[in-house]
């Protein structure tokens, strides 16, 4: 059996009244709302609910199930300690998913739990279904720090699994929207905070679920949401269904984004398989580039598919011209995935005897040697997204007065640590930011005495 329906919702605290305290009457829309969905899911009678939280446990690399055979939870942390809850989990899904993860080889399973107790961002959802329904098992989940794309494959397994079982689910994709839409709010104000809250409300009160792969993940981060790959799962475990959707409500007054959707899944669609189509336009974009890309470009890329696919390094090509021989310059190589960051490695200088071998030796190290990821597979090749910076002289600086975050890239140096940042990045803004990130890069502690340096490159698509 299908999953039979599914809620994006809020987790604010403070719309339990034994944590508000009165302070809750001001989302009384969002309130309402949620005793909606309440009696929808009362009146399907689930066998297994599913949650997504952000506050559940949460890795970079993993998709963390919460195992065993129950868990408890409380408002303690937020003043309520009377407001408790206990839970069965529903273990044969979660072991299916499990078995499903491995036989994939999908990162995801009941690893790694650290505390087991319940989050706010599971508990908040209880506390309303809880008043209305508790004839239920639960299975709780977290997020991880992978692409979109990613989070939404998961929702996919998620519905195998599902179906495969035959039980009667709902699924409830806990989040908050965004936390930076008003000045008087406790993040304060970012224009990409209404931004974001209006483009996601209309995308899922259309149930576009194609578009949710369009949020750039800089422009998420700087609105300071925290549902919105909890969003994509549910998105994939409704993969393939026409969807009637309706928005209950969105509310911003307390400076936080708080909006409530029901999907109620109906017939079999075939055109609603979103990360099929996703996957078809990265590669197409991806061939077009290979098309148009200059030859510091398709150098990088064969250096990267040769060792990926060969576990060696490449001797230089006969194609390669005069120039990239002759030409000495330290160069970066940077990928990218689904347009988040899978690699980048460079050198400052020159360490080779021709920039070609500058180009092809940091190809390989980007694709294998960047300590933050994991080495680069085959199947990814064909979604990578690569360019090259050939870097200018680097030359010492007075003061930050003289860097530009878009002209110039910064080393920032305190005795033998160094920090380098390349220029035009997303996502940093100022110089301020550039410097921070650059100190934070090289180890150098924020009172250290630095010296700068500025360079600027020339950029390779």
């Amino acid at each position: 059996m299908p999953i039979i329906a599914a809620f994006m919702v809020p987790h604010p605290p403070m719309i339990v009244p034994e944590v508000g305290r009165g302070s809750e009457k001001q989302v009384a829309k969002t309130i309402a709302s949620y005793e909606k969905v309440a009696g929808e899911i009362a009146a399907r009678k689930p066998d297994t609910i599913i949650i997504s939280s952000p506050h559940s446990v949460m890795y970079s690399d993993y998709f963390h199930l919460s195992p065993g055979s129950g868990a408890h939870g409380s408002f303690a942390e937020f003043g309520a300690p009377g407001v408790k809850f206990e839970v069965e989990y529903d273990e044969k899904l979660v072991n299916l998913i499990e078995a499903k993860a491995q036989g994939l080889h999908f990162p995801a399973g009941t690893l790694g739990e650290k505390n087991p107790a319940l989050d706010h961002g599971t508990m908040v959802p209880l506390w309303f279904i809880l008043k209305r329904y508790k004839d239920f098992k639960l299975v709780r989940t977290g997020l991880s720090g992978y692409d979109l794309l990613k989070h939404y494959e998961y929702g996919m397994m998620i519905k195998d699994a599902v179906e495969e079982l035959g039980r009667r689910v709902v699924y409830v994709a806990s989040g908050d929207l965004s936390h930076k839409l008003q000045d008087y709010g406790p993040y304060g104000f970012a224009k990409e905070g209404p931004e974001y809250d209006k483009r996601i409300m209309d995308v899922c009160s259309g149930a576009r679920f194609g578009e949710l792969f369009d949020f750039d993940e800089n422009f998420c981060e700087k609105a300071a949401e925290c549902g919105h790959k909890s969003f994509v799962i549910m998105a994939g475990a409704l993969d393939g269904k026409a969807v009637e959707a309706e928005q209950y409500s969105h509310e911003d007054v307390t400076g936080v984004g708080y909006g409530i959707c029901s999907f109620i899944p109906k017939s079999q669609d075939e055109k609603r398989h979103f990360l099929k189509a996703r996957l078809q336009i990265v590669q197409d974009e991806i061939e077009q580039k290979r098309f148009n890309s200059d030859e510091y470009v398709n150098l990088a890329r064969a250096s990267a598919e040769y060792f990926v696919t060969n576990g060696k390094v490449m001797p230089v090509p006969d194609w390669v011209s005069q120039e990239l021989l002759h030409k000495t310059a330290g160069a970066f190589v940077s990928v990218h995935k689904f347009g988040a960051l899978r690699g980048c490695i460079g050198t400052i200088a020159s360490t080779q005897k021709n920039l070609a071998l500058e180009i092809i030796e940091n190809a390989v190290s980007a694709v294998s040697k960047d300590p933050r990821f994991s080495p680069v597979t085959q199947d990814e090749l064909k979604y990578l997204d690569i360019n090259v910076d050939v870097l200018g002289e680097a030359e010492k600086i007075k003061s930050p007065s003289e860097l530009d975050v878009k002209k110039y890239g910064v080393i920032v140096q305190s005795g033998y640590k160094r920090g380098l940042l390349l220029p035009d990045l997303d996502g940093v803004d100022t110089v301020e930011q550039q410097i921070d990130i650059a100190r934070r890069k090289g180890g150098i502690a924020p009172g250290e005495k630095i010296d700068l340096f500025r360079f600027e490159v020339v950029r390779h698509y």
